[in-house]
């Protein structure tokens, strides 16, 4: 077993023993479907200890070439940007000293459009090369909301990364995408067909 494989199995089984990535529930993902397994951000970030292991090992996976050109570290709040912060300072501590720090940069959520970027964020992208980090990529939507904002400020995105993979992106960036774990989620279900709840499981409170 190579060590990237290694890492990533490790991570998998890290992932179930913190109660991060729950593969066995019912829960109710707020948008009219319910479905089994969840990723729960606020076990990931309720420890920052947690969120930098889980940045590290991420990391550790990101090809050398990656680490080396990466000068912005952007992810859209809450988990994203907590997570491509931490990533942002972990980066230098795989550089030289002479290098340039890495930034961070946030997506914020406009009630009126969506994710926007605040201009001082906007001007700190401009002609810097960006990856782009968020704490589970489900159909990639989000990602590709967030390149676009930092292609209109003049960044060119060089990656994207997560910590989950739930294995249903429908978007391509065409850039390399890197998960510290993914899982095929089991199918998830219209709230008012859901067969949990027909089963009489009670919906997974947190």
């Amino acid at each position: 077993m190579d060590k990237r494989t290694e890492i990533r199995e490790k991570a998998l089984k890290d992932l179930q023993r913190s109660e991060v990535l729950i593969r066995d529930g019912h829960f109710d993902y707020g948008n009219g479907y319910h479905g089994r397994v969840y990723l729960n951000p606020h076990q990931l970030f309720r420890h920052p200890s947690t969120i930098w292991r889980f940045a590290q090992d991420l990391i550790d996976l990101l090809p050398s070439e990656l680490v080396q050109k990466t000068e912005v570290v952007a992810g859209p709040v809450t988990g994203g940007a907590l997570l491509a912060h931490t990533i942002a300072g972990l980066l230098d501590s795989r550089r030289s000293l002479t290098h340039p720090p890495c930034s961070f940069a946030p997506f914020t959520y406009d009630p009126s459009g969506g994710l926007t970027l605040r201009t001082f964020y906007r001007q700190e992208l401009n002609g810097k090369r960006v990856l782009l980090a968020d704490d589970v990529r489900n159909t990639g939507e989000t990602f590709a909301r967030c390149a676009a904002l930092v292609k209109d400020a003049g960044g060119t995105v060089v990656a994207t990364a997560q910590i989950y993979d739930r294995c249903e992106a429908i978007v391509d960036l065409g850039v390399p995408n890197i998960a510290l774990a993914d899982y095929r989620a089991p199918e998830n279900y219209k709230a008012n067909d859901c067969p949990l709840c027909k089963a009489g499981q009670p919906i997974t409170r947190f």
